[in-house]
């Protein structure tokens, strides 16, 4: 602008950059305001003419904003989002009662921000969040409330945060979670909000000293309450918050009589959607107060769903369960668990899938039985067990196949083979499991062309072969396991770093990537969700669900965590993390698979410990096509598993007689990229040749 401040032209051009295309830039002209202001002032004077043109200016705003307010009523719908149109298919009153249950429920124990559009008149009772405690002030001197609520008002169990380190002499490994503990996540957004700054590497070592997995090698000195973020709920306090007032029994308001809407945008051409039915709100009881140590409503199941042939993919992640979670493994038969024992649900499809082979065979031990289950997934069953979905899901399943508005057509007779029951029995030499479920349409022919066809595709064998059909399946299924079973819903392509327990705790899980998934089971907002989607294409993308929520401003019950703690290596791809990388430095995914050689020494000098220390999980973003382990493609689990490990290596190595197969050092890799050196130090375990990450012995 200041090139052009003596030019008589009434626009000028203006040079901005395009966000990700660095060699071009975009030219837009824009108002000259010299030309404006040189026109105001000869004409008015110098004072009055500046004068003239803000008040010109106020005016124009004004009825801009006069006219957009006058033309947005419900009839004629606004695009927002670079024309997105909205998704909203239920009104206020429904939209209160979703926050009102999980709130009762206790499953929003944070201090964020209720949205002002949800029109809250009174802040609702909290059992989630202790009572604060603040001093008396008389009401002359307390500020009015504004006219909606946007606070809750805590009256839940108090809060104990525990400082968790290893005692001598046992400094070897790191304890395990205190049963019960629960993550603050007020207190992890502290350190890993990374909107506003926040480098991935002191989030993960606010999160790995918090949760003590520097046993015995803490370099911080000083006092570190500010990291303390796990917290015991212990009894009530008796006091009140005197800030507050008891809210009256209908504590909501809306936008008038008139329209009680108003402000909401509704989705063009469909209705409001009848009442939402909501069963009553749940009792939010501290884990100390339990008679038991599981909690029915909070059932500590982890999810997982895969099609095609069992590989080392959802091998590596069932490893990574049995090494670090607190699954009773190091106990005898007859020895007791004091705390609830997590399940891995492994939901497969039959078929290539459903049929045993060495990578999941030696999960049917019976040694496992009570910790990693097989599940067959039957489309038809799942959508007829979802109340909000059984009568009308049918009227879709044309389009049931769709994931951000893009939809791919099946035909009759595929989805037919979707819906199919069988029954599969899968079996080893110790243990046998029956299941029923329904088939994922595999091949029908021999014709290498119809195996490529991405209807017929069994599993990602390339970048360029992706089964993307079985993604989109993955992307309602989670949605669906979550909302009937309870749990934690991942991915295939991730592997677990540290135990969950106090990520079991959390109730909350804009935008957001759904790898690491979280719902309670049979929620309000499970049902929001899914009736929504049901008027909305049954679309499960994340990022249309992630519409659903802000269109009507739910997005704090469904929350994005910090990508530290389940995806280190992605904020990685913003410029500011590499000026302090975390440990270790991914530049690509692809780095975990195929360590770059001036990095290569790290993996096996720095083990399992020295991979994202204290993040939950890693997140290694599809791959399934690369081996973990190229020099030792096969289950290598020991004696035991020996008859698996033989057919796999056969495979593996075709060329050479089982009869000469032979372990010698100088066959293997010089350089052992971090993915191997994952895949060798959970078979040791299995193996009995080291204990777990928390120094507990497999017993067999």
């Amino acid at each position: 602008m200041h090139r052009h401040s003596r030019s008589m032209s009434w626009t000028v051009p203006v040079s901005v950059p395009i966000p990700g295309v660095r060699s071009r830039r975009l030219r837009l002209f824009m108002p000259n305001p010299s030309r404006v202001h040189q026109i105001s002032v000869s004409r008015f004077g110098r004072r009055r003419g500046p004068l003239l043109l803000c008040v010109v200016l106020i005016a124009s705003i004004f009825t801009v904003c006069s006219f957009a307010r006058r033309f947005s009523a419900e009839e004629k719908q606004w695009t927002t989002n670079f024309g997105e149109s909205s998704t909203l298919v239920f009104g206020r009153d429904d939209l209160q009662r979703i926050w009102k249950w999980e709130i009762e429920s206790g499953h929003y124990p944070s201090n964020a921000k209720i949205p002002e559009q949800i029109g809250l008149s009174a802040p609702p009772l909290n059992p989630g969040l202790p009572p604060r405690k603040v001093p008396t002030i008389p009401s002359r001197f307390r500020p009015p409330p504004g006219p909606v609520a946007t606070t809750t008002r805590g009256n839940g169990p108090r809060r104990v945060y525990i400082d968790v380190q290893s005692q001598p002499p046992n400094l070897a490994y790191p304890p395990r979670p205190v049963p019960g503990s629960v993550a603050d996540l007020d207190i992890i957004m502290d350190h890993c909000d990374f909107s506003q700054g926040k480098y991935v590497r002191d989030c993960l070592e606010v999160l790995r000293i918090g949760a003590g997995l520097d046993n015995g090698k803490r370099l911080r000195r000083g006092e570190m309450d500010e990291w303390k973020y796990i917290y015991m709920e212990q009894e009530k306090e008796n006091f009140t918050d005197p800030s507050f007032t008891d809210p009256p029994p209908n504590s909501y308001i809306s936008g008038g009589e008139a329209d009680p809407n108003a402000g909401l945008r509704k989705k063009v051409g469909a209705e409001w959607d009848t009442q939402l039915p909501l069963r009553a709100p749940l009792q939010h009881t501290p884990y100390s107060s339990l008679p038991e140590p599981c909690d029915p409503e909070n059932p500590r199941l982890f999810h997982m769903f895969w099609t095609g042939p069992f590989t080392d993919k959802p091998y590596l992640a069932l490893l990574s369960f049995l090494f670090t979670q607190n699954v009773g493994l190091h106990l005898k038969d007859d020895d007791t668990l004091d705390v609830c024992r997590p399940e891995f649900w492994m939901w497969i499809n039959p078929g290539p899938a459903a049929s045993t082979n060495p990578w999941a065979a030696p999960f049917l031990h019976r040694r496992f039985k009570d910790v990693i289950k097989f599940k067959l997934w039957n489309t038809t069953d799942q959508l007829d067990g979802i109340p909000e979905l059984k009568d009308e899901w049918r009227e879709l399943k044309e389009t049931l196949f769709n994931s951000g508005g893009h939809v791919i057509n099946v035909p009759a007779e595929k989805q037919q083979s979707k819906s199919v029951e069988v029954t599969s029995t899968v079996e080893d030499s110790t243990n046998s499991t029956e299941v029923d479920a329904s088939a994922k349409p595999s091949s029908t022919g021999d014709n290498k062309s119809d195996e490529d066809d991405m209807l017929n595709r069994t599993g990602s064998k390339s970048s360029s072969s992706y089964d993307r059909l079985s993604v989109i399946l993955s992307d309602m299924a989670r949605f669906v396991l979550c909302h009937r079973f309870g749990g934690i819903y991942l991915d295939a392509d991730t592997i677990f770093l540290r135990d969950w327990e106090e990520a079991l705790g959390w109730s909350r899980l804009e935008k957001y990537n759904t790898a690491v998934l979280r719902m309670n089971k049979n929620s309000a907002l499970g049902s929001f969700l899914f009736r929504t989607a049901l008027k909305n294409g049954l679309d499960f993308h994340p990022m249309t669900v992630s519409r659903y929520t802000k269109d009507a401003y739910l997005e704090g019950l469904l929350l994005r965590l910090p990508d530290a703690m389940f995806d280190s290596a992605w904020l990685n791809t913003e410029y500011y993390q590499r000026e302090r990388p975390p440990q270790p430095y991914f530049q690509e995914f692809s780095d975990f698979f195929d360590t770059p050689a001036q990095a290569s020494a790290a993996p096996q000098a720095l083990g399992f410990e020295g991979f994202f220390q204290g993040a939950f999980s890693y997140h290694f973003h599809n791959f399934w096509w690369k081996p973990f382990d190229p020099a030792r493609n096969w289950p290598d689990l020991g004696p035991k598993f020996s008859a698996g490990e033989r057919a796999a290596r056969a495979a593996a190595e075709p060329d050479i007689d089982p009869e000469d197969f032979a372990d010698r050092v100088a066959d293997d890799r010089r350089d052992l990229d971090w993915a191997t050196v994952l895949k060798r130090t959970f078979e040791s375990y299995i193996r009995g040749e080291r204990p777990n990450m928390y120094g507990e012995w497999l017993q067999w």
